[in-house]
């Protein structure tokens, strides 16, 4: 898998994809970056599609 543009880490469900971080210190919390819709070689994070 390369890595993407987005975040370090992707959940995919279905044509969802939900782009996070990780953090460990001081304690850990995960953030989500973006949540976006994949559509063929595309995600379409709001307005704006990304290609992969």
């Amino acid at each position: 898998m390369r890595p993407n543009q987005v975040a370090p880490w992707e959940l995919r469900i279905g044509d969802l994809r939900v782009y996070y971080d990780v953090e460990e210190q001081p304690e850990h919390v995960v953030l989500i970056r973006a949540v976006g819709l994949k559509a063929h070689n595309q995600v379409w994070i709001g307005n704006e599609a990304i290609d992969l």
